[in-house]
């Protein structure tokens, strides 16, 4: 279980239109506290789904965050349309790689080849073959 799972699952329950809730009450939820940044910088609050695991949690809640006050340290979470699950949908398939950087056979053989002491890969498999350049 995530640290900010507490926070989707209360989310999820609610059901409502919009949550308001204070940063302390968020820390209560979570059983811990929120990072500095988050009291500290306004962006850490975005909807943007790379962002951090937090935003993901009240983004898969179908929440997304409102009228966030650093100084008072509350915010709303406002239930999300449809153009924004879209939003977030497009934003998901543009993070991944359209050619995965790997091939699929890559790492298949991991731990089942086991080379005998004494034996040197970088070695020329023909002794005679360093001797041509002497």
């Amino acid at each position: 279980m995530g640290k900010y799972e507490p926070l989707a699952a209360f989310l999820k329950k609610q059901g409502m239109a919009e949550v308001r809730m204070t940063f302390d009450q968020i820390e209560r939820l979570i059983g811990g506290k929120l990072p500095a940044s988050a009291t500290e910088h306004r962006a850490w609050w975005s909807n943007n789904p790379s962002n951090s695991v937090i935003t993901r949690a009240w983004l898969d809640a179908g929440y997304r965050t409102e009228d966030v006050d650093m100084v008072s340290r509350k915010l709303v979470f406002r239930k999300a349309t449809r153009a924004h699950d879209r939003m977030l949908k497009d934003a998901d398939i543009m993070k991944r790689p359209a050619i995965s950087p790997r091939h699929p056979l890559y790492g298949s053989m991991k731990g089942l080849v086991t080379l005998a002491p004494g034996v040197d890969l970088t070695e020329p498999a023909d002794p005679d073959w360093g001797k041509a350049y002497d």
